[in-house]
């Protein structure tokens, strides 16, 4: 029994969306970097380490239907928003920013932007982090009812 062309159109465009989330964050990372001249902290660069192949990655299997990015995409999105999230709690919740000082240049717990009162650079990675994952998951479990 092969696919229905309707069904591998569907988790083609749920890879198309997780890949235009990543370019975005990746261009609003390289935007506040190169352009804003914020300075990333160490946090920022591991965020930076797992966001920018997901570009890569998801842009071959979007381009190639191939949803079989997914078992590399989503390792890494989820440990990217694992990192995003201990980011967001060092600026926002008070005495958690002791547990890992950052050791060199910017602090960690410094905010370039704060719109809202809430969305900080870690939380927008850590959006980003989480639609890619939404995503994946997605595309695991339409497998598996097929």
């Amino acid at each position: 029994m092969s696919k229905s062309p309707n069904k591998v159109e569907k988790k083609v465009w749920v890879l198309y969306f997780a890949w235009l989330v990543s370019v975005v964050a990746t261009l609003g990372s390289l935007y506040f970097s190169e352009i804003k001249g914020f300075i990333p902290c160490d946090l920022c660069w591991f965020q930076r380490i797992f966001m920018y192949p997901l570009v890569v990655i998801l842009g071959i299997g979007t381009f190639q239907s191939d949803i079989s990015v997914k078992k590399f995409v989503l390792p890494l999105s989820i440990v990217g928003g694992l990192i995003s999230l201990f980011h967001y709690l060092e600026q926002k919740v008070p005495g958690f920013g002791g547990i890992r000082p950052c050791v060199s240049g910017v602090p960690c717990s410094a905010e370039y932007i704060n719109w809202f009162g809430f969305v900080t650079i870690p939380f927008l990675a850590l959006t980003a982090f989480t639609l890619i994952t939404i995503s994946m998951i997605y595309l695991f479990l339409k497998k598996s009812k097929q």
